[in-house]
C-alpha cells in the first residue's frame, strides 16, 4: 500500500472516531449537494434568484438539525447493521433537505458567497471521509479545501459589508442597514447609440472598465480585451475595475480577462483605483449592477447600504451596458441609471461589444 493507503485495525478505542466521521461525511455532503443544485439553479435562472423566505425558517433548519443530531446520538449506539444503515439513511436525508432549505433561503446576490461556503462544505465533507478510510491524502486535501473556502468567505462577507451568519442563514440587508423606507429614485434615464459611445472613447484621456456578469454571461471578454489594446495603442489611459464579487464566483472576471490576453497591470481591484473615478473621463460599465450602486452609499435604508462598490458615478460621464433598465440580482433599483451624466447602452454585451470595437476601428481607419 502507498503511504496514504494503510488500512489500520478498527478497535473500541478508534471505532468512536470512524463513526464521527462516518457521520459527518454524510451530514455535511448531503448539505453540499442539494445546496449546490439550488445554488446552480439559481445562477442558471432555473430557480427563481430571490429568497425563499418559508414562515418559521429558523425553527425548520433548527428542527432539521436536532433531528440529524439525535441519528448521529442513535448511530453512535445502533444494535445491528440494519439499524446503523438506516440512521445514515436518514441523516442523508435530513441535510439534503437542510442543505435545500439553507440555500433557498439565500438571494441571488449573495450567490457568489454561497459557491465559497459550499466549497468550504465539500472539503470539510473530504476530510471526514480521509478520516473514515484512514486515507491521509484526503485528509490533507479536504483540509486544505475546507480552510481556504472558508477564509474566502470571510474576504467576501467583508467586502459586501455582510456577516457570514447572516448570509448562511438567509439574512436580510447588511449590517448598516436602517429601519426605514428606501429612498425614491428620480430622473430619467437617457440612451446612447453606438456613435456617441464610440465619440465619448476616442475624446477620454482617462478610461476604466467596469465589468460585472453581464459580461462573463454573454462571453464579451475578448471584444473587450480589443477595444482596450485598441485605445491603450492611441495612448489613452484605459484600466479595468473589479470588483470582490463581481461575477458568479470569486476571481471569474479576472480569469475571462486574462483568457481574452488583457495584461494584469491594468487590471485592478476595486481598493485600488476607487478614488481615481473623480478624474476619469468615461466609465463603461459592462454588465455590472450592484456592485456600482450608489444606494450603498446614499441611502441607508437600502438593504446594500454600507456595501463597498465601485464609485463609477462619479467620473465625468458614466455609461452602463445593459440589456434592460432592470435590478440586479439583488432586487434594488439602481439611480446611477437616472442620473445626468450617465448614458445606458442597452443591448446584449458581446454584440455591443463588437459594435463598439468595429466603430473604433472605422474611427481610427483600422
Amino acid at each position: 500500500k502507498q503511504w496514504y493507503q494503510r488500512r489500520v485495525p478498527i478497535t473500541a478505542g478508534n471505532a468512536a472516531v470512524l463513526k464521527t466521521a462516518v457521520m459527518l461525511g454524510t451530514y455535511i455532503g448531503g448539505v453540499t449537494v442539494t445546496g449546490s443544485l439550488v445554488a446552480y439553479g439559481k445562477l442558471d435562472g432555473r430557480l427563481s434568484s430571490a429568497a425563499l423566505l418559508l414562515p418559521g425558517r429558523h425553527a425548520i433548519n433548527a428542527s432539521l438539525l436536532a433531528a440529524n443530531i439525535g441519528c448521529m446520538g442513535y448511530f453512535y449506539n445502533a444494535p445491528s447493521l440494519a439499524a446503523g444503515v438506516g440512521m445514515l439513511s436518514a441523516i442523508t436525508a435530513g441535510s439534503g433537505i437542510m442543505g435545500y432549505t439553507l440555500t433557498a433561503a439565500i438571494g441571488g446576490a449573495d450567490m457568489p458567497v454561497v459557491i465559497t461556503v459550499l466549497n468550504s462544505y465539500s472539503g470539510w465533507a473530504l476530510c471526514a471521509e480521509g478520516f473514515m478510510l484512514n486515507n491521509s491524502l484526503m485528509t490533507i486535501v479536504g483540509s486544505l479545501i475546507g480552510s481556504s473556502g472558508a477564509i474566502l468567505s470571510y474576504i467576501m462577507c467583508k467586502a459586501m459589508n455582510r456577516s457570514l451568519p447572516s448570509v448562511i442563514l438567509g439574512g436580510f440587508g447588511t449590517s448598516s442597514t436602517g429601519g426605514g423606507a428606501a429612498m425614491a429614485i428620480e430622473g430619467t434615464a437617457t440612451e446612447i447609440m453606438t456613435d456617441g459611445v464610440v465619440d465619448a472613447l476616442v475624446n477620454a484621456k482617462n478610461v476604466i472598465v467596469v465589468p460585472g456578469y453581464g459580461l462573463c454571461a454573454a462571453r464579451a471578454q475578448y471584444p473587450v480585451a480589443e477595444i482596450a489594446d485598441l485605445l491603450t495603442r492611441k495612448g489613452i489611459n484605459f484600466r479595468f475595475g473589479i470588483h470582490p464579487v463581481a461575477g458568479r464566483m470569486p476571481g471569474q472576471l479576472n480569469v475571462l480577462l486574462a483568457e481574452a490576453g488583457v495584461p494584469y497591470d491594468i487590471v485592478l481591484e476595486m481598493d485600488e483605483l476607487n478614488d481615481d473615478f473623480p478624474d476619469t473621463d468615461v466609465v463603461l460599465v459592462i454588465g455590472a449592477n450592484d456592485t456600482v450602486n450608489s444606494a450603498a452609499e446614499d441611502d441607508p435604508n437600502s438593504i446594500i447600504a454600507g456595501m463597498p462598490v465601485l464609485r463609477v458615478w462619479k467620473a465625468e460621464q458614466s455609461i452602463v451596458m445593459k440589456r434592460s433598465l432592470g435590478a440586479g440580482y439583488a432586487a434594488v433599483d439602481n439611480p446611477v441609471f437616472f442620473k445626468p451624466n450617465n448614458s445606458m447602452y442597452l443591448g446584449d454585451a458581446k454584440k455591443q461589444c463588437e459594435a463598439l470595437l468595429e466603430g473604433l476601428k472605422r474611427h481610427y481607419g483600422e
